[in-house]
């Protein structure tokens, strides 16, 4: 039995960072144990080599520029030069088109009756009417963009990648989202460019020779034997805080997904009927060798007769790759005989009692020294830059906890 100040179960962006976050914050790799069920660090962000260039396992990750701490935390394993920095291209297929994404911001693309279409949409939508927020993200999506545009595009995409009413999702999440703004809108298509603000990636980081997975794996081995690999987890003892019989921590830091806590340890009822009430989307990444004509990085499909809702064309920032990939829920997915990488944790389902669920989750597991972080730990779908922040900040805090 070896007893340590922390075990951080999960070795994906959030366990990486705030196991180097604390040893930064002055504490040393004998005071910190990561475990990981995997082989390789990463998570979600591993990248694989499929026909001589890199997949990411998880779907599409890029390091989003707008956060210099989280850069330079970073850079200290991967150094800027071996980084390519990109001007997102994204789109959207709708009525036999490609069309820049946001889809508001790039209405002038189309023919002039569907601009009129959508701009009908737009300025029918509860939001420019100046009406009371919806509950649900249903609602929301037709108070925000309008009937056409909603069932046109924005229901069948969530359909697609929730599998999912979209009523039964809350709209507590929506903050990430920019306004949609009539004027600007029809300023856009007046004027033939975008208007408004982009959402997340406008700019973003992508490795010269590796796979986004690149910098995690550098970052795992930069733990030594702090990181114990092929070692997931099979049993926790809440009152003594030992995980798997080895290690006993005062402080336990869980980055893993809260619903498979019920197989490693006796969970109080209302715990484990609030951890019960948590939904995720498996998601499946297939490889497609052909290489598309399109300049754009990913590209949104909300047709849902077509089983995925997002491509990835890696020859577009990748060097030198060919092919691309597909995202798909994996309720969604057809048989195939390529190559496909299988999440079963991949997006937190935002349902409309969440928030309150996981407050208790964590509030429970805070009081008996387990501290939820990240993607899984949180149940937040946060981009990596976000979860290296929170690891940042949740080290400093147990430190000055710590010192005080």
């Amino acid at each position: 039995m070896k007893k340590i100040k922390f075990i951080v179960l999960g070795a994906g962006p959030s366990g990486l960072a705030v196991a180097h976050a604390l040893i930064n914050a002055g504490h040393t790799l004998h005071d910190i144990i990561i475990i990981e069920q995997a082989s390789i660090a990463g998570g979600l962000c591993r990248s694989e080599m499929v026909d001589g260039s890199p997949i990411d396992i998880g779907g599409g990750h890029f390091l989003d520029v707008k956060r210099k701490e989280v850069l330079d935390f970073l850079f200290r394993f991967m150094p800027r030069d071996e980084w390519d920095l990109y001007d997102r291209v994204s789109k959207i297929r709708i009525r036999g088109m490609e069309i820049d994404h946001p889809l508001e911001a790039n209405l002038w693309q189309f023919p002039s009756e569907v601009q009129a279409d959508y701009l009908e949409s737009i300025a029918q939508a509860g939001c420019v009417r100046r009406e009371k927020l919806p509950e649900t993200f249903a609602e929301w999506i037709k108070w925000k963009l309008g009937e056409r545009i909603a069932q046109e595009y924005m229901l069948p995409y969530n359909r697609k990648i929730w599998s999912i009413d979209p009523a039964q999702l809350g709209t507590y999440w929506l903050y990430k989202l920019p306004n949609v703004s009539f004027r600007e809108t029809l300023l856009s298509c007046l004027e033939g460019k975008p208007m408004g603000a982009l959402p997340a990636h406008g700019t973003f980081l992508y490795p010269k020779k590796f796979g986004y997975g690149e910098v995690w794996r550098r970052m795992g081995e930069a733990l030594g034997d702090s990181l114990v690999t092929n070692c997931p987890v099979e049993h926790i003892d809440l009152a003594t805080r030992t995980v798997n019989g080895r290690w006993q921590a005062q402080t336990i830091i869980s980055t893993i997904p809260w619903t498979s806590w019920g197989d490693y340890c006796k969970l109080p009822k209302d715990i484990l009927t609030a951890i019960t009430s948590l939904k995720n989307a498996p998601i499946d990444v297939d490889f497609h060798a052909e290489t598309l004509n399109s300049p754009a990085h990913w590209i949104y499909e909300p047709d849902e007769s077509i089983t995925y809702h997002r491509l990835l064309l890696r020859s577009n920032f990748a060097p030198g790759a060919r092919g691309y990939w597909t995202e798909a829920n994996a309720t969604r997915s057809l048989q195939t005989d390529g190559v496909r990488f299988h999440n079963e944790f991949a997006y937190p389902i935002n349902t409309l009692d969440k928030p309150q669920v996981v407050q208790k989750i964590l509030v429970w597991g805070e009081n008996n020294g387990i501290i939820g972080l990240g993607r899984w730990g949180q149940w937040e779908h946060m981009n990596s830059d976000v979860a290296v922040a929170a690891a940042m900040q949740l080290a400093n805090k147990l430190s000055n906890k710590v010192e005080g």
